[in-house]
């Protein structure tokens, strides 16, 4: 089961601050988006609205074309999936898993059928009987996320679901919960502060700021093509330079006014667009690449380059760099 859903001119308020101010999404039907952004920013309070956990102050949440007003959790087509996981413990995964078919009143050998079809899903087969204490972290969110598709949902939510997880294990989630998504179909909504993960798993971004879209894309379009200035610097490391009628720091680049941004992994020893001899601050090695610091001979700047790991590269250095990719936002 899958559903499109519609949001119109919602806007939430809690006492007298803004949680959400007239925002309006499409999402179609079996995508993956991602409401990416800072805490405060209204993702969370989003996700709460399509769920039924509250109502919003004005607008229309529709799921499958149906207008969800008066429509309580329970009743929803959705499920969410949290990052407290929020198992029993005294059950087994199996019953853990078919919680939710049971309150529908499917019969048990139903529910033990369906849980073991779910746990071998999510790479858990021949546990049903386990309880969630002999589990891992990783292994309680496999679970969780088992439980909220057993019942089918038309749409799943998941709110910082692998927050609680450590870096490694976090990725390989990542990489699981996007197959498990294509396998199933189902709508996914997730709701993430983490750019990375939102880039692993996403169709699209929905990049949140101050209550409202700051940014709505692909995830190689919000990282190299950013719509606002929020979005680029919120989405990881960028320069940016000021255009005015043509003129830089560094001298004419790009015709117009505006901001020039620059991705650090987007400068290097060739490219299109000439940005002069630079000297090198400080540099470190990051592993897959060496992060350094560099000053432009022809201005007061300091832009930050990520360069090949085998690049020779010292402090007091002068490189001559240039740009290999660049995204220009006009000015207003």
């Amino acid at each position: 089961m899958t559903a499109n859903v519609s949001i119109r001119s919602v806007t939430q308020r809690y006492g007298t601050a803004l949680a959400l101010n007239n925002v309006s999404l499409d999402i179609a039907a079996g995508e993956f988006v991602v409401l990416l952004g800072p805490s405060g920013c209204g993702k969370t309070t989003l996700l709460n609205l399509i769920g039924g956990f509250a109502e919003p102050a004005a607008g229309q949440i529709l799921i499958g074309g149906r207008d969800m007003v008066g429509v309580g959790p329970a009743q929803r087509p959705t499920t969410t999936v949290f990052q407290d996981y929020a198992l029993f413990p005294h059950m087994t995964l199996a019953d853990n898993v078919g919680f939710g078919l049971r309150m529908r009143g499917v019969s048990r050998p139903e529910r033990r059928a369906r849980a073991e079809q779910m746990l071998a899903l999510v790479g858990l087969p021949g546990r049903a009987d386990r309880r969630p204490h002999e589990l891992s972290g990783g292994q309680r969110q496999r679970v969780a996320l088992a439980r909220a598709l057993a019942v089918e949902p038309d749409v799943l939510l998941l709110d910082e679901p692998l927050g609680a997880l450590d870096l490694k294990l976090r990725r390989a989630m990542q990489d699981e919960l996007k197959a498990i998504q294509t396998q199933v179909g189902t709508t996914f909504v997730h709701v993430t502060h983490d750019q990375e993960e939102a880039m692993a798993v996403a169709d699209r971004i929905v990049v949140m700021n101050a209550g409202q879209i700051a940014d709505l894309g692909t995830p190689r379009e919000v990282y190299l093509r950013p719509k606002t200035l929020f979005s680029a610097a919120f989405m990881g490391e960028v320069n940016q330079i000021a255009v005015q009628n043509g003129q830089t720091a560094l001298g004419p680049l790009l015709p117009g006014t505006g901001t020039l941004l620059i991705r650090p992994e987007c400068i290097g020893l060739t490219g299109p667009l000439p940005l002069g001899p630079c000297t090198v601050t400080d540099a470190a090695f990051f592993g897959t690449h060496i992060r350094a610091h560099v000053t432009p001979l022809a201005a007061d700047l300091r832009l930050t380059v990520h360069l090949p790991q085998s690049t020779a590269i010292a402090p007091g250095q002068t490189l001559t760099l240039f740009a290999t990719d660049h995204h220009m936002l006009s000015a207003p």
